[in-house]
């Protein structure tokens, strides 16, 4: 009787501490940066500063991402797909989900193979988000990590950023969506010099991504 009463009272409170958990976690996730999930609202935008293309280019491609994030991953190919069409700039910014237990040391060690090149470092982005699935803990990640380096001629150093310096560009990343108004991930803008169309367009719908730059371009054309 009294080991049945003890297992009674144990269903409960493992029940309340899962309800209690729940709700703590819904509330977390709608005060702080999250991954997307379903359609998302058009970010309210703060400061439109940094929304803007490179010197030189007429139409760019903004990007604020988180390496686990799913949604990024699933996203990725999209966007080489559309860089590759229209030969327009990428524009690539860190914007880390709090709770990710590998996102930040893989961004870090992006702003490594950076310093190799800047292919290098897309490239490596790009294969952490085709590998997203096999990767579950900073362990998984190393190991990625190492045989992208090995395969590309690279000897990753034992302290890949000992002065903090590519944690430091990737909290500056991070800071500035904040400025901008970076809520989720992906967050996705396709922009311009702003004189002769909208200065940026947020791509909520990734099945209007080609669309967007297509009415970007026209617009821009001949300026």
């Amino acid at each position: 009787m009294h080991d049945f009463v003890a297992r009674k009272l144990s269903n409960r409170l493992t029940l309340t501490s899962l309800i209690v958990a729940t709700v703590f976690c819904a509330t977390f996730t709608t005060v702080t940066a999250h991954a997307q999930f379903g359609a998302p609202q058009t970010t309210q935008v703060h400061d439109a500063s940094a929304l803007k293309p490179p010197a030189g280019a007429r139409v760019a491609i903004v990007e604020f991402y988180d390496m686990q994030c799913p949604l990024c991953a699933q996203t990725n190919p999209q966007l080489i797909a559309a860089t590759n069409q229209y030969k327009i700039p990428w524009v690539r910014h860190d914007f880390l989900i709090p709770g990710h237990n590998w996102s930040r040391q893989a961004a870090i060690n992006a702003r490594f193979f950076d310093t190799k090149s800047e292919k290098m470092g897309n490239d490596y982005r790009d294969y952490i988000f085709a590998n997203q699935i096999s990767i579950e803990t900073p362990d998984e990640l190393h190991n990625f990590t190492q045989k992208f380096a090995q395969a590309h001629g690279v000897a990753l150093p034992f302290a890949i950023d000992p002065m903090g310096k590519f944690a430091g560009e990737v909290d500056a990343d991070v800071a500035l969506g904040k400025r901008i108004g970076v809520e989720h991930t992906p967050t996705i803008w396709i922009v311009t010099e702003g004189t002769h169309a909208p200065q940026y367009t947020e791509v909520v719908n990734n099945s209007k991504l080609y669309q967007t730059i297509d009415q970007a371009l026209a617009a821009t054309r001949g300026h």
